[in-house]
Formats: structure tokens, sequence, C-alpha cells
């Protein structure tokens, strides 16, 4: 029945918010792509589209935008996308991904202040030229730096916690706030960044050092990483963390290889052969498949050791209506390797 035949006022369209935002930032200077495709944006190459995809050119940029997006409607943000799955049914609400106006790097004294768009790897280059040691490890962990402090990134002994001076944040309500390092409440894997808020900057603090020194460490960093991971693949990272040790003192890829899973397929999904604790994308894996499939490697390490791993990678996002047709896993044999 019409609206004419009834006198009731018509239902909002489900894209109603979006028509209406979009309308609402006449000043916003960055772009606002609706319906935007993101799984080329990801670092596995799958996944559905954002219903708006929000891009500010800057910081106040950004709290115009989150001052006038309706409080119900949700808030995603994506970095390097290094780190996550996109479903393929893609996501609901807004996506925020920040650009060239925060990845800005300034030299200030014992520590670097950069913007959250800043490539980690470009990170640990500039503290080398300005002969600042202490953030080589970011030269082992793809992604950007909102994302690292958001989830405390580490490898090679060190992570965010260790080096962050101060953040700053855009609030759910557009209030630009700095925050100590300490107010995070680091944890492994983990920082308290309060809920609905973007990091836009940081100040990481280093020690005053040989820039060549820093260069060599960076280098085997590199050539370490290179050697042990499929970092020319698409891949997302480390896909479970390591267990507490009161839990169990192997890693992740220890307990995934122990329970068989190394070359394990579904699909166009795969367990690395060259590191276990990694996922790949082999041409045509769609988000189903590769998600299934890591469910899949913890249940058996749950069967075979009685641990139960956790996803480091996130899985954001809606499934597919009609999800694509399984596959019956098979076990591609690889050689032995140390990790």
């Amino acid at each position: 029945m019409t609206q004419a035949a009834t006198g009731a006022p018509a239902a909002p369209t489900p894209v109603q918010w979006r028509e209406d935002l979009i309308r609402a930032l006449v000043d916003f200077r960055g772009r606002l792509t609706p319906d935007a495709p993101l799984g080329p944006r990801t670092w596995f190459r799958v996944g559905g589209a954002a219903e708006l995809l929000v891009q500010p050119a800057d910081a106040r940029d950004l709290a115009l935008a989150l001052r006038h997006i309706p409080l119900e409607v949700p808030v995603r943000v994506l970095g390097a996308c290094s780190n996550t799955i996109i479903r393929d049914g893609g996501i609901d609400g807004v996506v925020i991904r920040l650009g060239r106006g925060f990845a800005d790097i300034a030299h200030d004294g014992n520590g670097l202040i950069a913007g959250a768009a800043c490539l980690d790897m470009t990170v640990a280059e500039h503290a080398a030229t300005c002969g600042l040691a202490g953030m080589e490890f970011l030269a082992g962990i793809p992604g950007a730096l909102g994302g690292a402090v958001s989830m405390n990134a580490g490898a090679y002994g060190s992570d965010i916690s260790n080096i962050l001076d101060w953040v700053e944040i855009i609030t759910r309500d557009g209030e630009a706030l700095r925050l100590p390092g300490g107010a995070l409440k680091f944890s492994y894997r983990h920082a308290l960044v309060p809920q609905g808020a973007v990091v836009v900057r940081t100040r990481l603090c280093g020690q005053p050092s040989n820039g060549t020194a820093i260069r060599e460490r960076i280098a085997q960093i590199r050539a370490a990483r290179e050697a042990a991971q499929p970092v020319r693949a698409r891949t997302g990272g480390s896909t479970f963390r390591n267990p507490a040790p009161d839990i169990s003192d192997r890693k992740a890829w220890e307990l995934i290889d122990a329970a068989g899973c190394r070359g394990l397929t579904l699909g166009g999904a795969q367990v690395s052969e060259k590191h276990c604790n990694f996922l790949l994308n082999t041409g045509a894996a769609t988000a189903a498949e590769l998600e299934e499939l890591g469910e899949r490697v913890r249940a058996r390490v749950r069967e075979h050791t009685g641990v139960t791993l956790e996803w480091e990678i996130r899985r954001i996002g809606r499934p597919a209506a009609h999800p694509p047709e399984q596959h019956p896993d098979k076990e591609t044999p690889g050689k032995e390797t140390t990790a």
C-alpha cells in the first residue's frame, strides 16, 4: 500500500543517512565515495564495498565528518589493510581512510612526530636518517602507524608501547585530544584507544645513535622477514596471536605445524608452506574461504594440542548474501621450515 493511500510518511531508504551526510558535508575538502570497492585496497585483495568511504584531507576535515556522522551509523577506520580480511558482503556505514594529509614526519629532538598514515617502514627509515635508534622493529611490521598504535604492534623484540610518547586522536564527536602513551593501557597486541576515536598523529621516542648502525639493523630485520615470511604473496601478516606463556610455550606457527596444517587449502585460500601462521590468497580466494580456512586451522590446533588460537588478523564486515560453495580442505605437501 502506498503513502498516498494511507497518508503515512514513507519510511527512509536504507541509504538516506548517506545522502543526508553527503549534503551536510558541503565544506568537506576530501573525498566521499558511495559503494567504494575495498578489496583492491587490502593486502589479501578480497572483500566487498564500503557503504560510504570517507577520505579526509586533514585532521580538521576528519573532525568535521565525525561531527556530522549520525551516532547510529557505524564507523570503521582502515589503514594499510595489511592485517585485515574484509568480508565479501562489504562494510555497512562509514569507512574512514587516512591519506597524504596524515603522512607527515618531523624530527623532534630525541623523537619523531609522525602522522597515522605513515607506513611503519617509512618511520623506521626516517628514524635512521635522524640518527634515532629504537624504532628499527617497525621495519618488520607491514602497515601504517595508526593501526600499529591501535593494536600495539610489535616484532623483533619491541612494540609500540616501548616508544610511544603521546598520541593525538579525534573523538567520535569531533574533538581533538592529545593523550600520553600510558593512557592507552597497552597489553599484548592491544591498546585502549577511546571507542570511536581515530588516531591521527603520534610522537615516538628514540635514542641518539649512529645512523649506519641503525640502517644495518633495519637491513637485518628486512632480510630476516623476507627469508621467513611470504612477503611477496597476497597475505595479511600473522594470522593468529602467539599464546600466552601460561597456555603454551610454543608459538602459533609451531602449534599449526604440529596440527598438520602447513599447506592446507580451501578453494583459493592456502596456509603458507613458508610460514604456516600466514594465510594466502593464491589468486582467486574469497574472504569467506580465507576466514573458513583460518577457522579450520583453529579447530585442528585445538583438537591436536588443546590450545585455542586467537585471531590476530581482523575480520570485518558482512558475509556475502550467497556464500560461495564450500570446498573440502586438503594438504599440500611442503618441506619443513623453521618458521
